[in-house]
Order: structure tokens, then C-alpha cells, then sequence
């Protein structure tokens, strides 16, 4: 198989599989007889490792199912905190986030876009709850002035979705300024099932109720084996960004020359983008028709976000760019990652153009 859906989950690492098979025995590390203390001697040197590789206190570590509950933990657990309603984020957002924002009976305030991008913190004058934006978009790669973002918004308390970012490119938590911060495992080659919440001491109330673990923000037994193995492969992601980001981004400028000669081929993928990000559309073409035929050939591509994958409507990313309903409905999204080679490159460039003539004379569905 030809694998361009490395956004939507990386392939484990031997390294990630390596270490959960050594702390798979591991027992409870709250028991305080020796098992205990030594699996929770795992646990906190799995923390240890994260704080190192995203430049945060151990502390502020806190392992959870998945990257959408460390939003949902961020996000409801800052407005609980809060004696405001208010919220900002953007339309762009993954829908972890977006849904989670939209369940708060919030009042809330979009910040501007130009090109995909947040283009004013003007929104952000005015105190909020809390603000939320992603670091990069899950479907066309384009990465946010969170930076920015954050001075700006000044005490009001901002958590970054930084799934997409974190093992990609550099973060470095104390230096951002944000409250929280969301990271998913499986996105830089750890397993599936453990997420990253990044909290600061003064971070996001209780949302759910236990015996207290991890600052009472995630109680409940933590996964040492989980953690462990996310720590081992967010430590090698982190040491291979330099040299991924040069070899990505001249795979990725590669694939683009290719799909420029497509006639009609409209490239999402604009500006600061994360290396391996190339999302087109092609006019004419049906997305899933798309996805089926490159499937035929043994290519595994998406439409857009994998969490909202078996719905035949358009991506609402591409829409609150402002591109037109029937161009985002023949997305495509190319996500490359470290098992991406040359050879995979120039493989999907020989079949796409008669993928896309083949899709085009099967029309659009209505």
C-alpha cells in the first residue's frame, strides 16, 4: 500500500512498540508496594520525557484517551473555571473542538480568516472565557499564529489544539503562553488510545469526578504502558524534525509540481504549511470517487479530517475559506510522513491524472 493518510494516524514506531511491550506487565501505579512504585516510576519518567520533548514542567503532563478528550478537558474545564460565557475560536477548527465549543451554550465569536488563515485578533480585545485555536489544520496544513494569538489574548485563558503540530514541528510549551495544550499520539507514530493534555498549574477545572490522578483534571488509573510508549515515540519524532521537515517538504513540493499539470487542479495547501500537507480539489470530481479509485490502486488517501470520514458533504475547512461547495466536494487530502518515499511520489503522480479523468466522467452525486 501507497500511504499518503499519515494526518489522519501514523504508523507505530518499533521504538513506541518496543517500549509498551516492556511496561505491558506494569501493575497499578498508585499500589504502594514495589510493582506500584515501580510502574509508577515508569509513569513519571514518561512524563519527564514529554515535559523534555515539548519544554514543559513534568507537572503539567497529563495523559488522556485521545487528543478530543484532551480538548474536551481543556476547553470545558476552562469555561467551568470562568465566570464569563464568552468564546473565541475559529471555523476552521477540528471538530473536537468545534462540537465541544458548540455544547457550552457559549456565546461565541469567530476570528476572521484570510486564506485559511486567522487573520485578526481584534475579537480578542474584549475578555472571554477562554479562547481556542488549533496550532495547524488537520486538512490543508496551514499552521496559525498562535503565537500571536496568545499575546493577544492577553488574561483571557487560551488552549491550542496542537494535534497536528506536535512531533512535526518545534513546541516548546513554556515559550507558547497558552493555558493547555491538546497532542495525539498516534499522529507522531505512538498508539492509538493516549492523547497529551499540557496544563499549566492554573489550568482548566474538573470536568469528570475520581480518585484524584493527574491533579483530579483526568482521574482514573493511567495507561503506564500507553504513556511509555507515547514517550518514546514523541522523543524520536521530536530528534527527526530537522531532517523530516527538509525531506517532507521536497516530497511535498514535488507531489504539487505533479498536480499542477492536472488540468483544473485548485491546491488548498497555501502559505506556512506543515511539510507534508497537499490538499487539492479537482472540479468536476466527486471526493469519495476519488478516494475508491486511488483505493483501487492500492494509494490511501482522504477527503479531509478522518473523524468525519463516510459523509459525502464538503469539508467546512474549505468552506470557511470561502471555496465554493461544488470545488470542496472534490478534496483531496495527501498527508505524508516518515514511511513516505520518492518511489510512493512518483507512483501516485503516474495514476493520478487518470484517477481524476475517470472521476470527472462519473460526475458528481446529487
Amino acid at each position: 500500500m501507497r500511504y499518503f493518510d499519515h494526518a489522519a494516524t501514523s504508523p507505530m514506531r518499533e521504538s513506541a512498540r518496543t517500549a509498551w511491550l516492556s511496561a505491558a506487565d506494569m501493575l497499578n501505579p498508585g499500589g504502594q508496594y514495589a510493582a506500584g512504585r515501580a510502574a509508577n516510576r515508569a509513569l513519571a519518567e514518561a512524563r519527564e520525557t514529554v515535559a523534555a520533548a515539548l519544554d514543559c514542567e513534568p507537572i503539567e503532563v497529563i495523559f488522556t484517551g485521545s487528543g478530543t478528550e484532551a480538548d474536551n478537558l481543556a476547553i470545558q474545564g476552562l469555561f467551568r473555571k470562568s465566570p464569563l460565557q464568552r468564546v473565541v475560536s475559529t471555523e476552521i477548527e477540528h471538530p473536537a473542538v468545534l462540537e465541544t465549543v458548540a455544547a457550552l451554550d457559549a456565546e461565541v465569536e469567530m476570528l476572521p480568516l484570510t486564506d485559511g488563515r486567522v487573520s485578526s485578533f481584534a475579537a480578542l480585545a474584549t475578555p472571554a472565557a477562554l479562547a481556542t485555536c488549533m496550532w495547524a489544520n488537520n486538512e490543508t496544513g496551514i499552521i496559525q499564529p498562535v503565537a500571536e494569538l496568545v499575546a493577544a489574548a492577553g488574561h483571557t485563558p487560551v488552549h491550542v489544539d496542537a494535534v497536528q503540530a506536535v512531533g512535526h514541528v518545534p513546541v516548546s510549551f513554556a515559550n507558547l503562553g497558552a493555558t493547555t495544550l491538546a497532542g495525539s499520539a498516534h499522529k507522531f507514530g505512538g498508539p492509538r488510545g493516549v492523547g497529551i493534555l499540557l496544563a499549566r498549574r492554573n489550568g482548566p477545572a474538573p470536568t469528570i469526578f475520581g480518585g484524584g490522578q493527574q491533579r483530579g483534571i483526568r482521574p482514573g488509573t493511567v495507561d503506564v504502558a500507553g504513556a511509555v510508549a507515547t514517550a518514546a515515540a514523541l522523543s524520536e519524532a521530536v530528534s527527526e524534525i530537522p531532517a523530516e521537515t527538509a525531506r517532507l517538504t521536497e516530497l511535498r513540493e514535488r507531489l504539487q509540481a505533479g498536480i499542477a499539470l492536472i488540468d483544473g487542479a485548485v491546491v488548498h495547501s497555501r502559505g506556512q504549511v506543515l511539510p507534508g500537507h497537499v490538499h487539492v480539489s479537482f472540479p468536476g470530481a466527486e471526493g469519495d470517487s476519488l478516494i475508491m479509485l486511488l483505493d483501487m490502486l492500492g494509494i490511501a488517501a482522504s477527503t479531509g479530517s478522518a473523524c468525519a470520514s463516510g459523509v459525502n458533504r464538503a469539508s467546512h475547512v474549505l468552506l470557511a475559506m470561502g471555496v465554493a461547495e461544488d470545488v470542496a466536494r472534490g478534496a483531496l487530502r495527501f498527508t505524508l510522513g516518515r514511511t513516505t518515499t520518492a518511489a510512493d511520489v512518483d507512483f501516485l503522480l503516474a495514476h493520478l491524472g487518470g484517477v481524476v479523468d475517470k472521476a470527472r466522467k462519473a460526475g458528481m452525486a446529487f
